[in-house]
C-alpha cells in the first residue's frame, strides 16, 4: 500500500523502480500515458511518435 505525496497543488506516487523496469519505462529517457478506466488508474509507457 502506498500513500500520496503532496506535490504543488498536484498529488502524486513513488513508482517503484522494479514496475518500471517491468513495464519497460526508464524514468529519465520515457514519456507516459496515464488514463483512468472504471475507476481504476492505468499508466503505461507512451507510443513513439512517428
Amino acid at each position: 500500500m502506498k500513500k500520496l505525496t503532496q506535490i504543488g497543488n498536484s498529488w502524486g506516487v513513488i513508482i517503484p523502480k522494479a514496475f518500471l523496469e517491468v513495464m519497460g519505462i526508464n524514468p529519465v529517457k520515457d514519456k507516459i500515458d496515464v488514463d483512468m478506466e472504471n475507476k481504476v488508474l492505468k499508466i503505461q509507457k507512451a507510443k513513439e511518435e512517428k
